[in-house]
């Protein structure tokens, strides 16, 4: 793949572990999860129909799908969560992202839904995220994609995931003059 390319696909790099978390850090990462659903809503909020639909690079998903992809992963990741904390190494399945972006909701649905959507989920993540204590992040599950993850780890993947596609969004934007 040339460098173009793989810029288009990872705006912000690929995911890499710091380790254990510090509290500081932890934080940083809450706060990020926050902030997400305002940002986004604020970075397509003036998106026309047809914006919402250019992919943001060739062969990748829209705006739309990567809106609704957004939400789907971010239940995804509240449930992992609460799996990890209530469950002894819960072993969580991995879903076909690819083949959810082909469902109708996905191209049909409008994006506000998935804001909405996002805003609720982020105030109980977030919520339930500030209640954890330490020994809490040390805690693990294990994904079938991705394999052992603690808490923190997940956390840290988390944060990256929706930067990295909020990264998509930014660049088709910059690079369309929008």
């Amino acid at each position: 793949m040339d460098k173009y390319m793989e810029q288009l696909r990872y705006p912000i790099g690929h995911f890499a572990a710091s380790g254990q978390l510090t509290p500081k850090q932890r934080e940083q990462c809450i706060e990020g999860i926050s902030s997400m659903a305002d940002l986004l809503r604020e970075s397509v909020g003036n998106l026309t129909p047809e914006q919402l639909d250019t992919p943001y690079r060739e062969e990748g998903w829209t705006v739309r799908q990567v809106i609704h992809h957004l939400a789907d992963n971010n239940m995804n990741a509240y449930l992992r969560f609460k799996r990890g904390l209530t469950e002894e190494e819960p072993i969580i399945p991995s879903y076909r992202e690819e083949l959810w972006a082909e469902l109708s909701d996905y191209s049909e649905e409008p994006v506000e839904t998935s804001l909405m959507l996002l805003e609720s989920l982020q105030r109980r993540f977030v919520s339930l995220l500030r209640s954890l204590g330490e020994e809490d992040y040390m805690r693990i599950f294990v994904s079938m994609g991705l394999g052992t993850l603690s808490l923190d780890t997940a956390l840290e993947r988390y944060v990256w995931h929706n930067r990295h596609h909020m990264a998509h969004i930014a660049s088709l934007i910059s690079r369309k003059g929008w």
